[in-house]
């Protein structure tokens, strides 16, 4: 029923101009709509819906991420930019906060301004 319907994915935010910056500036992603409620930015083709809320809950896991061809390039390029990526107790990232899991690839988690958790995965 779904599978030849557009996903859209939301992100909450609490501050609309941070978050613009943010995706638009940092992660380069185009602005699509702005309203009162939330930024619509076209993420590789699929909507993304930041939704304005007064309080973003801290995240069980993460919330949005992107298949990347080069997850260290790629990393590199957003730390340049300023990003921060995320290093947990126990898993054996590289340099580049980059973690290979056993079945090849890798992946890298960061956070935007409101601390949702974002990723890059290749692999």
């Amino acid at each position: 029923m779904l599978h030849e319907q557009q996903f859209v994915g939301f992100v909450l935010i609490c501050d609309a101009g941070r978050a613009k910056s943010f995706y638009c500036d940092v992660l380069g992603l185009p602005l699509v709509h702005e309203d009162g409620f939330a930024v619509v930015l076209d993420a590789g083709g699929t909507p993304l819906r930041l939704t304005i809320v007064p309080v973003v809950p801290e995240p069980g896991g993460t919330n949005a991420g992107w298949r990347v061809d080069d997850v260290n390039g790629v990393a590199r390029e957003l730390a340049a930019a300023g990003v921060t990526f995320e290093r947990f107790p126990g898993m054996d990232q590289d340099g580049d906060g980059v973690w290979h899991p056993p079945g090849g690839g890798g992946v890298a988690w960061f956070r935007d301004p409101d601390g949702n958790r974002l990723s890059l995965s290749s692999g």
